[in-house]
C-alpha cells in the first residue's frame, strides 16, 4: 500500500505540477484539462487509460466534449500518494503542459 503524503509533502509536490489543485472537501487533487476537441480530449484519456492500468492505479474524471476534469486520490491509502502525482506527471505530459 502506497504512503499518504504528508500536508507538506503534498504541497511541494503540487507547487511544481502546473494547474493541479487540493481537493476543497477530500484529501485529493483536480485538475481540468481542456482540448482542440473530442477526439484530442478522448485521444488524453485513451493514453491515460493505458498507463493507469499498468500502474493499477485508476483517476476519477468526467468528460464533455473537449474538457476532462480529473480528480486523483489513492482510495486505498485515503488520500494523495505518490501514485497520484506519478499520474498527474504522466496525464501533463500527455496534454502537452
Amino acid at each position: 500500500m502506497s504512503a499518504l503524503l504528508s500536508p507538506e509533502e503534498r504541497q511541494a509536490a503540487l507547487s511544481a505540477l502546473s494547474g493541479w489543485a487540493e481537493s476543497e472537501d477530500r484529501n485529493a487533487m483536480e485538475k481540468t484539462f481542456t482540448f482542440a476537441d473530442f477526439n484530442a480530449a478522448f485521444a488524453f484519456m485513451t493514453r491515460t487509460a493505458m498507463m493507469a492500468e499498468k500502474m493499477d492505479h485508476h483517476p476519477e474524471w468526467f468528460n464533455v466534449y473537449n474538457r476532462v476534469e480529473v480528480t486523483l486520490a489513492t482510495h486505498s491509502a485515503g488520500g494523495v500518494t505518490e501514485k497520484d502525482i506519478a499520474l498527474a506527471k504522466a496525464m501533463d505530459g500527455y496534454a502537452g503542459s
